[in-house]
């Protein structure tokens, strides 16, 4: 066992962590966090539009239109934002004026969804323009970076307003960027959205498949376990995907079609991570029914936190970190969990998520709500509580006998050392 956590530390450890440290993915990453509430919003009118009461949909059925609208606007603009938010949280790595770069990255990504008749097409603001924003956020960042770096600005005299100085700053790199984007859409017709989808289509087809999504969720649980921040090193590559995934099974649901998509936003979030990566949420119900008085109070301790996914003090108070026996259920369960979901929605026994709903929504709860509020999900959820907790046992036993014995032991040594004291 030590060979292997020397090997996985030495060999597949670094270059995932390089990954998940790499400039342009960690903007990508927090770029995208500027699209969660237009999601969640949209999400909220699409569960209130939907709860499953006939009186309800009775009462809402002629406002149905209405409450479309606000999920068609807050889903609609997903690529508009994800271009602002990763234009500017790249300037802002790269110490650039950051409202600028985000400017800059909207009328690039803009100009991409120019239609053959070279009028602006709104229909491509939505996830399916989404890896078109990420490259037109990282290419005009990467321009206005290189022509800050060989000086290529106007300047003004110290005495104007920073906005405007800022403005003239990035006036050079705005007339390239807008040249470069122009010319590849307007006088070459390239429609860049097309290319990208077609270039992206075996990932996207990859990440909804169960090997793909078992690679990922192996993946997540390993950096986990050599100390990393599996989801977040992740986020970057996989996030875009997941976010076009449950875009695009929302607006199918709003339209009473199929969905597409099963690895959507909210699959690893909710019926995977269970109480947090690892769906240690069962951990820490065995902690706290535990003989040990150390496993006890470490699981009253996490419990707050574990209900909403958060479970970083179980992580590192097991310590799941480096444990080789522990490491083991860490692992599995997710992969039990992940490949269950993904058959029973497959074979339609457990709906989809079709709505965004925050990552730290308890179980049971959050799987009822992002799937449109099927009691099957909920229940299925509840299920995999027990599944966790059944996997989880044995190994949770054989540290539960380890601790009592270092328990037991650091008492004996205490009464000797009380003893000794006393007949002194």
């Amino acid at each position: 066992m030590d060979r292997l956590m020397n090997w996985l530390q030495d060999t597949i450890i670094p270059p995932l962590s390089r990954l998940g440290n790499q400039r342009h993915l960690v903007a990508v990453r927090n770029g995208l966090t500027l699209t969660l509430p237009a999601i969640i919003s949209g999400s909220i009118f699409l569960i209130i539009g939907n709860i499953p009461i006939e009186s309800w949909t009775n009462f809402l059925a002629p406002y149905e239109d209405m409450i479309n609208a606000a999920v068609g606007v807050s889903f609609g603009i997903i690529s508009l934002l994800a271009a602002i938010g990763i234009g500017y949280e790249l300037s802002k790595s790269y110490d650039l004026d950051a409202i600028s770069g985000a400017g800059l990255s909207v009328m690039a990504f803009i100009t991409t969804q120019l239609s053959d008749g070279f009028v602006i097409d709104p229909a491509g603001f939505d996830s399916t323009g989404l890896f078109t924003a990420i490259i037109a956020g990282i290419v005009t960042t990467e321009i206005y970076h290189f022509c800050i770096k060989k000086n290529w600005v106007f300047k003004l005299p110290d005495g104007v307003p920073p906005a405007v100085s800022n403005s003239f700053v990035s006036l050079i790199p705005a007339m390239l960027i807008l040249v470069l984007f122009w010319t590849i859409r307007v006088p070459l017709h390239f429609n860049i959205t097309e290319f990208i989808q077609s270039i992206f289509s075996p990932l996207l087809h990859a990440l909804n498949s169960l090997p793909g999504i078992l690679l990922y969720t192996f993946l997540v649980s390993l950096l986990w376990c050599a100390g990393i921040h599996g989801d977040m090193t992740l986020e970057g590559v996989a996030d875009p995907i997941f976010l076009a995934f449950v875009a695009a099974n929302a607006s199918a649901y709003a339209k009473g079609e199929a969905l597409p998509y099963i690895t959507a936003s909210g699959f690893s979030s909710l019926f995977v991570n269970v109480g947090g990566t690892g769906a240690t949420l069962t951990l820490v119900l065995l902690m706290i029914f535990s003989k040990s008085k150390t496993y006890k109070e470490l699981g009253k301790v996490a419990l707050p936190g574990s209900v909403f996914e958060i479970n970083e003090p179980v992580i590192f108070g097991f310590p799941i970190i480096m444990n080789p026996l522990m490491m083991i259920p860490f692992i599995l369960i997710p992969l039990v969990l992940a490949a269950s979901s993904y058959f029973l929605m497959s074979i339609g026994l457990v709906g989809r998520p079709i709505m965004m709903v925050p990552w730290t929504m308890p179980p049971i709860i959050g799987p009822l709500m992002a799937t449109g509020w099927d009691i099957r999900a909920a229940i299925w959820s509840a299920l995999e509580i027990v599944i966790a907790i059944v996997i989880y046992m044995p190994f949770f036993k054989i540290a539960e006998k380890q601790m009592l014995e270092n328990e037991n032991h650091t008492l004996e040594t205490t009464d000797i050392e009380v003893d000794g004291v006393a007949e002194n």
